[in-house]
Order: C-alpha cells, then sequence, then structure tokens
C-alpha cells in the first residue's frame, strides 16, 4: 500500500508531504526518523482522547475518565489501530527490522501512529489532528464501560454474584498435563446456584481459572 491509499484510510491530506515521509520512517532506516514526531503526538493524542472523553461521558468521575484514557492510548490499542490502517505496508525500515518483522511489531506500530498523530498536528494544527483522533478513536471511546474496564474475569464474576447476593464461584483443577516447565491446567468454574458451569485452560493455574471465569461471565450475559 502506498501513502496515497494511507492519506485516505486516515482521512488527512498533507500539505506539506514531507511530514508524513519523516513519520513513517523508522530509526532503524536513517535520517530525519520519526522518534521526535512520535514524542509530539504522544501528547497530541493524550489531549485529545481526554477531551473526546470528558464529552463523550458527561457522568463518568476523573479515575474512571483516566483508566479509560490509559487504555485508549496504551501500545496495544495503538497497534491494533495501526494494523486496521496497513501502516506496516508503509514503513520504512533497516534491513535488520525488515528480516525481524519490524512491520508487524506492536511497539513500532504504535510508535509509528503516535508519529503521524504529530504529524498532522504540525502540518494543520491542533483541530486536524483531533478531527483525525476522533475518526479513529470514537469507535472504541463508545464501547468503553468504565464499570469494567481493567477487571479481570474473575473479579467481575465476583462482583456480579456479590450484587446478586450469591456464592462465589468454585474452581476445579480437572487436569494438569505436560512436563514441569511448560504444563498446561484445566480448571472448571461452577456456579451450583445458577446451574452454571465452564471450562478453561491455561499455562498456570491462574491463568485457567481467568479463562473458565470468562466463559461462566460469557453464559451468564448471554442469558441476561
Amino acid at each position: 500500500m502506498g501513502t496515497e491509499a494511507l492519506v485516505r484510510r486516515i482521512g488527512y491530506e498533507f500539505k506539506d508531504p514531507a511530514l508524513l515521509r519523516r513519520a513513517l520512517t523508522h530509526r532503524s532506516y536513517g535520517m530525519p526518523h520519526n522518534e521526535r514526531l512520535e514524542f509530539l503526538g504522544d501528547s497530541v493524542l493524550s489531549c485529545a482522547i481526554a477531551t473526546h472523553l470528558y464529552h463523550l461521558h458527561t457522568r463518568v468521575q476523573e479515575g474512571d475518565l483516566s483508566r479509560m484514557r490509559a487504555h485508549l492510548v496504551k501500545e496495544l490499542t495503538l497497534s491494533e489501530i495501526a494494523s486496521s490502517l496497513n501502516l506496516g505496508d508503509c514503513l520504512k525500515l533497516g534491513e535488520g527490522e525488515l528480516k525481524s518483522g519490524g512491520f508487524r511489531r506492536p511497539s513500532i506500530l504504535a510508535d509509528t501512529l503516535e508519529a503521524i498523530i504529530g504529524a498532522v498536528y504540525l502540518d494543520g494544527g491542533f483541530a486536524s489532528a483531533e478531527q483525525m483522533i476522533a475518526r479513529l478513536f470514537e469507535p472504541l471511546m463508545k464501547g468503553l464501560d468504565p464499570k469494567t474496564l481493567g477487571k479481570d474475569p474473575k473479579t467481575l464474576l465476583q462482583e456480579y454474584l456479590q450484587g446478586r447476593k450469591l456464592p462465589l464461584p468454585s474452581y476445579t483443577v480437572l487436569s494438569i498435563s505436560g512436563e514441569a516447565h511448560e504444563q498446561h491446567f484445566e480448571v472448571e468454574c461452577a456456579i451450583p446456584d445458577l446451574g452454571v458451569r465452564a471450562c478453561g485452560g491455561g499455562v498456570s493455574r491462574r491463568s485457567a481459572e481467568q479463562q473458565a471465569a470468562g466463559s461462566v461471565m460469557q453464559i451468564l450475559n448471554s442469558e441476561g
């Protein structure tokens, strides 16, 4: 994908295309690279996201707004948005990074997206950058639930049951397989009072319990 397609995807036409080229240049490729633009874009992104969350979630308190913002600007979220833009196809990477798959590495994709935000800010001002950020992030912002954000499945299940004055679930290890350094756990999570049970697997008992609890929550949510 060329930069023309990327421009269409982000919805912003650069007056100075050199800024976009720099934003897409990793330091392994050479100078000028995108690290200074990344630094700038990080701050612009944080401010824009905070502003949109403030107006979108008018009854949410400061602590929850902070957690929502942290979720939206973290590396995983940024890299997923970058992947949806096929950003990796436009990156300028050094030979070593190319061979090691740098074009799909989450940290590089996230940093590049921030660099593009910084480039848009320099090229068109904060309003232009804010508009682009809104287009890319608004679907995620609308779907956030501050009550569940950042909580693991076991915690969510516990709160669900406590809110209904029901006993806490029981977790039973069904099997442990594999060598000592590569064990796999199968765990069942059961809520006898509701007649609900589900299994989960993982490399530790804790991870298997989390997966099982998540499966139970899916069942409970589907039943309303």
